[in-house]
């Protein structure tokens, strides 16, 4: 009987792994010369300025509605992927990001479509980070275009604006090569999380879209295919405004799975692989019914006989009155460098669990009790745990239903992290490693190849939510999208189908 060939999607995940043998012989120098610039710059348009409608504080709004409606739209924008800060680097400058990204690289493109507000004209704007303005350069109503694409998602149709969010794939790809399309949804992923976050501190309600025609989407913003494509479409609803306050409906839609691949040079296969988890337009999909949330009973995926299990259950991080402490965290945050090695508390851990996890906890401070995500029960959590008062060296893993850590292997496994994480210092000194995996082969049997997408920036989302309460907590933190895949499972213990994802370092900075 032939042998069931892999689909793309995991043909990618396999071949992309970093492994010991081969990693050197892979990496070559790079070309400072052709390094991407991580702005895109609009020649023709009408600019709007942004800058003077930033406030910190909501007490500031003015009275006058339009000016009122600028300031929420200059944070929101500001919070999502604003920069934040200007360094010294090589004779030149890098800027800083409200979103984290791999390498500094920023692959993601922020767009906005309005509809035809009273402060923005229909059509299609870039967000030019750089100088926090809008660039208007497509004057003409679209909003019909894009719920067509969209394949008629119902949250387009009482929405005025909408954030597109692409992906430049050279600026990733040009570091990381073929693997740069997970760093590339990761750092996606970050930024879906900003903007989930700055839509509550703003009153606006991002829903998320990851079900849309690819062809039709990329025409929408007259973007060329093979250097750009949409991958993440967020219908921005009003809340101060209640023929706008939706329901959530599904986010996510599958793509055909494809077994029937050419054998595909190295640095082809990215493109490559993005092609093939395109939705074609008139694909149909049940987009039209509310989502049917989980139930709370279900069980979480491992629980393992005679574990031992200790209670994630906390009180929420406080993130100040109207939010500021949150959107103050969002414009300082920054990935740590170095850790000190001293321990972390218990308590210190389950508060960053019960803030990336558990957000009906927050309803009290006006944060969404249900944000949007693609599909979080096929995400799976450990935490190899070095130094944390109160538990055993080992590694653990999460049960959010239950709200709970299940110790899996006693060890200290700080050795095997510092090597896992390609001999970064941060895994060996980190107090504790969190890891997002998934089944993959599952995965695509739900969702088809387009899945991979949804997995990473789920799991990016995950890590922005860990990035802010650990800055709120005055805790040092850092994602890491390089590892050795298979290094992984054997410190897990999990099985080969389960899919290193992204790892999550924590501890005291240095």
């Amino acid at each position: 009987m032939p042998e069931i060939r892999q689909s793309i999607a995991q043909h990618y995940h396999k071949r992309t792994k970093y492994d010991p043998e081969t990693i050197t012989k892979k990496s070559q120098g790079l070309d400072w010369s052709k390094q991407p610039v991580p702005f895109k710059e609009y020649k023709i348009g009408s600019a709007f300025d942004l800058k003077p409608y930033l406030q910190n504080k909501p007490e500031s709004y003015t009275s006058d509605s339009k000016i009122r409606q600028w300031q929420r739209l200059s944070r929101l924008l500001f919070s999502s992927y604003g920069l934040t800060a200007k360094m010294p680097s090589l004779g030149s400058a890098v800027y800083l990001r409200s979103a984290p990204s791999a390498g500094g690289l920023y692959p993601a493109e922020v767009y906005l479509v309005s509809r035809g507000t009273s402060i923005l004209p229909s059509g299609l704007y870039n967000y030019q980070c750089r100088s926090h303005s809008l660039m208007h350069f497509w004057e003409s109503d679209i909003w019909r275009d894009l719920q067509e694409a969209c394949l008629w998602h119902p949250a387009l149709e009482g929405t005025q604006l909408a954030i597109i969010v692409t992906a430049i794939f050279y600026r990733s790809q040009w570091r990381y090569e073929d693997r740069a399309y997970r760093r590339i949804c990761l750092d996606t992923g970050h930024l879906l999380g900003n903007i989930e976050l700055a839509g509550s501190i703003t009153d606006y309600r991002p829903h998320l879209i990851g079900g849309f025609a690819d062809d039709a989407a990329n025409e929408l913003l007259y973007i060329n295919p093979q250097q750009e494509g949409v991958i993440a479409v967020l219908p921005l609803a009003d809340l101060l405004d209640i023929q706008q306050n939706l329901p959530a409906w599904n986010t996510a839609l599958p793509s055909r799975t494809d077994t029937d691949y050419p054998q595909i040079s190295d640095g082809e296969l990215l493109n490559y692989f993005h092609q093939s988890t395109r939705i074609q337009l008139g694909t149909t999909g049940n987009v039209n019914l509310p989502v049917v949330q989980a139930e709370k009973s279900l069980e979480d995926k491992y629980n393992f006989p005679f574990c031992q299990k200790i209670s994630t259950v906390t009180n929420p991080i406080y993130w100040g009155e109207n939010l500021e402490d949150l959107e103050l965290n969002i414009h300082q945050r920054r990935s740590t460098r170095a850790y000190s090695g001293e321990d972390l508390t218990l308590d210190e851990l389950k508060a960053l669990l019960n803030f990336t996890y558990q957000p009906q906890d927050y309803i009290n401070q006006n944060l969404d009790n249900c944000p949007d995500y693609f599909d979080l029960s096929l995400i799976e959590t450990f935490i190899v745990c070095s130094g944390v008062e109160g538990l055993e060296t080992g590694c653990y893993y999460y049960a959010p239903k239950a709200q709970e850590l299940r110790q899996i292997r006693f060890k200290n496994f700080r050795r095997e992290l510092h090597f896992l994480c390609l001999g970064q210092e941060l895994g060996r000194d980190a107090a504790a490693v969190l890891f997002h995996t998934a089944d993959l082969k599952s995965a695509v049997n739900q969702y088809g190849d387009r899945v991979y997408r949804y997995l990473h920036m789920d799991a990016g989302h995950l890590g922005q939510r860990l990035n802010l309460a650990a800055i709120r907590l005055h805790l040092g933190v850092s994602g890491i999208g390089g590892f050795f895949d298979d290094q992984v499972n054997e410190v897990l213990g999990i099985p080969e189908d389960e899919a290193a994802l992204y790892v999550t370092t924590l501890g005291r900075p240095r």
